[in-house]
């Protein structure tokens, strides 16, 4: 009887020590509306996609998560100083930000397209916008590639500190079109209503640009950490909870190839 006291208390310590040492992340997103994928209310309560897809990979981590609000510029300049452990804000993977950050697997991968005026011929290429003012979010890959394909044909490149200010400057007719990702444009011109704006088309792709879609950014040499959040990638989509929380937002799937 003693014998299995002890060995029962043991265990419960064990459980409860277990527990306690549940690994913390601190998970780094701006607090700029960007929906389907992530808003915050008056009240600080985050929604969206990938909000629900957070709590699920860390779920299934085991890590003890928590969000920390940081402005979109100031994101990877964060992880790099140690503020934060990952950053998970549909980031996509790209050469320039390997440079200096590591990735998980992809969680998302979805194209980019122009946004213009309902009737105006623009498209989504060089010969579509020569001449016209384009807005986009600034230290994002659609600033990085209007710039590179775009910027010797646009009449201006408009950066923005946040997608939704290009959109209402988009609405009021302050720019002729935005470039951005099409399931947030989606949401974007459904919003708006039938007499705003139309997607004109997705740009062509620039792999070195664009990426080879959105992983949760960590800092060079986290190895533990990436393996963790890619086991837990793999889980998520394997268990079906990757596909019913994107059921509550999308018609289809935004996984890609």
């Amino acid at each position: 009887m003693t014998r299995f006291t002890f060995a029962a208390a043991a265990l419960a310590l064990g459980l409860t020590a277990g527990a306690a040492e549940a690994q913390k992340v601190r998970v780094g997103m701006a607090p700029e509306p960007y929906p389907p994928f992530a808003s915050v209310d008056a009240s600080g309560t985050w929604t969206g996609w990938e909000i629900d897809l957070m709590w699920a990979l860390c779920k299934a981590a085991e890590f003890e998560c928590e969000i920390t609000p940081i402005a979109w510029d100031g994101l990877i300049p964060a992880l790099e100083a140690g503020q934060i452990d990952a950053i998970m804000n549909s980031m996509s993977i790209n050469e320039e930000r390997q440079k200096v950050i590591d990735f998980s697997d992809k969680y998302y991968n979805t194209p980019a397209v122009i946004v213009a005026a309902k009737g105006d011929a623009i498209t989504p290429d060089p010969e579509g916008l020569t001449g016209k003012i384009l807005g986009v979010q600034v230290s994002t890959i659609h600033q990085t590639y209007a710039e590179k394909h775009f910027g010797g044909v646009a009449a201006e490149i408009k950066s923005y500190q946040t997608q939704d200010e290009a959109n209402q400057d988009l609405v009021a007719g302050r720019i002729d079109a935005t470039q951005a990702d099409s399931t947030a444009m989606d949401a974007f011109v459904a919003a708006e209503g039938a007499d705003c704006c139309e997607i004109k088309g997705a740009v062509e792709n620039d792999p070195a640009v664009l990426g080879l879609g959105v992983g949760v950014g960590l800092r060079k040499g986290d190895e533990a950490l990436k393996e963790a959040f890619n086991k837990a990638i793999a889980d998520v989509r394997a268990d079906g909870s990757y596909d019913e929380i994107t059921s509550k937002y999308f018609t289809s799937s935004i996984y890609g190839e």
